[in-house]
């Protein structure tokens, strides 16, 4: 009997814990902390001294690096990366447009209280001697 190559068997199935788990690439842990501090971020402004915003930035700058990590390695967590960066921007976005709102209403009472008392009399007018 001869071998002929359409005589060979196909090759067996993968089994569970074989070969299909291990074509994929690790996921960046960068991109895993970048993506938990920007959702964290939220939350940690009852840590004293570190704050929200901080974490917001380190979400941000861990994000940016695990980018360049990823593109350099072939790791997976594109999408970790990218939303950590997002959301610290938008925490940072939200807090400035919160300080500006804080110093607008500050602005308005502070006119609403004194500005109509410093203006409610006419200014004197200097009086003149012969």
């Amino acid at each position: 009997m001869s071998s002929t190559p359409h005589d060979v068997p196909p090759p067996p199935p993968a089994q569970l814990g074989g070969g299909a788990a291990q074509s994929y690439a690790p996921t960046n842990n960068l991109a895993v902390v970048s993506f938990v501090a920007g959702i964290a971020s939220f939350f940690a402004h009852v840590i004293p001294v570190i704050g929200g915003f901080t974490v917001a930035v380190i979400a941000i700058i861990t994000g940016f690096v695990a980018r360049g990590q990823i593109k350099r390695s072939g790791e997976q967590g594109m999408w970790m990366a990218n939303a950590g960066i997002i959301i610290g921007f938008v925490h940072l976005a939200l807090g400035f447009f919160l300080i500006l709102l804080v110093l607008f209403l500050i602005f308005v009472a502070g006119i609403a209280l004194f500005g109509i008392s410093s203006h409610s009399g006419g200014t004197p007018s200097p009086v003149t001697s012969p």
